[in-house]
């Protein structure tokens, strides 16, 4: 066995991912080894253990002191913790995970996915009994592939991954999801823009490659086809979810994009920097132009006008990924499982930001 690299030789300190790919094995068999809660063959016993020594392996004393805890702690992955979006389902996930007196620990990627995949294995590392990922995945054939290893090395040591706020894997996983009605909320409150008199609506924000957008935007053209409106490419502008491009983008669309007479925000962060962009433009909502969000959280109310936008009941999201994953009681009926499905729904929440085209709006 050939030695690498190891923290004796001044370099970084070896981990679990290390060991394994030194012994040629999957790190929920290094794990087992460490833990000696599972069977594991005598030579591949030996052949780790000759890897941790070559490596210079020392087991991390606060992930010991984690996994002492019995296995009760959940691991949360989100985007951002200060976006009300993953905020609010972390709010569900800690208050579910409390029940059963267990330990949240919540990190943050920054919409980096392998950042996400490393904090999956790092939720290995520490036996973390659920690892819960949220918000969109992305269109990328290699990270889906890893992402499905990891959740097969995860159940192998009796943990779960979920998948929460988006679809399920392509390849067979042993996954549970929690989904709600994404595509059906953009069709609803498209609907309603179309249902006031408007055809010419601007779709603005929303990551191109996010499993996110690709479903409201979906529904967002589904309604306009149901009602025989023609797509308009221009009247689709893509970016990020958040405020500082709902107001940069906003501003230059009025300056020098197509003629349209309501904003469907990808988000509520969104059409909250759309509202700022608009109001510096002199442009009255929703007088002269209507502006719908979607996901319902505070900003939507705290907008002047109230925000017409699309409730998500994020917290009861979290809650449900939990519930999936771990039963709050002594034993763990869902490790029988190896896959469970929640979908919940969606529906628009009327308030002041939209009305009729005016005959006389123009754009800016």
């Amino acid at each position: 066995m050939r030695r690498q690299s190891s923290a004796a030789d001044g370099q970084r300190r070896a981990t679990v991912t290390d060991v394994a790919r030194l012994a040629g094995v999957s790190t929920a068999t290094v794990s087992r080894v460490l833990n000696r809660n599972y069977p594991v063959a005598t030579a591949t016993r030996e052949r780790v253990e000759e890897a941790m020594r070559e490596l210079g392996y020392v087991v991390n004393a606060h992930a010991r002191a984690l996994a002492g805890v019995s296995g009760r702690t959940v691991g949360i992955i989100v985007s951002e913790v200060i976006d009300p979006f993953y905020a609010y389902i972390a709010r569900g996930v800690e208050r579910e995970a409390a029940l059963g007196d267990r330990l949240c620990l919540v990190c943050c990627t920054q919409g980096d996915p392998q950042r996400e995949l490393a904090f999956i294995e790092l939720m290995h590392e520490r036996r973390a009994d659920a690892v819960i990922v949220v918000g969109g995945s992305f269109a990328d054939r290699s990270y889906t592939t890893e992402l499905a290893r990891r959740a097969r090395e995860l159940d192998a040591g009796g943990s779960k991954l979920v998948l929460c706020g988006r679809p399920p894997l392509d390849e067979p996983a042993p996954t549970a999801s929690v989904e709600y009605d994404n595509e059906g909320g953009a069709f609803a409150i498209t609907d309603h823009l179309l249902a006031q008199g408007h055809e010419r609506i601007l779709y603005l924000g929303g990551p191109p490659a996010l499993s996110t957008t690709r479903e409201r935007l979906a529904g967002h053209r589904r309604a306009l086809e149901l009602r025989g409106i023609a797509r308009d490419p221009e009247l689709e502008q893509l970016g990020s979810f958040s405020r500082a491009f709902g107001r940069r983008r906003m501003a230059e669309l009025l300056k020098e994009g197509p003629e349209f007479t309501a904003v469907f925000a990808a988000n509520d962060i969104v059409a909250a920097g759309a509202a700022q962009a608009l109001e510096e433009a002199g442009v009255r909502v929703p007088q002269d132009m209507s502006l719908v969000g979607y996901d319902d959280i505070p900003v939507a109310q705290e907008l002047r006008p109230r925000l017409t936008t699309v409730h998500i009941p994020l917290e009861e999201m979290g809650r449900q990924a939990v519930r999936l994953a771990v039963s709050g009681g002594d034993e763990d009926d869902w490790r029988e499982q190896t896959t469970g499905a929640v979908r919940l729904g969606t529906h628009i929440v009327v308030r002041d930001s939209v009305a009729a085209p005016s005959k006389h709006a123009r754009r800016v």
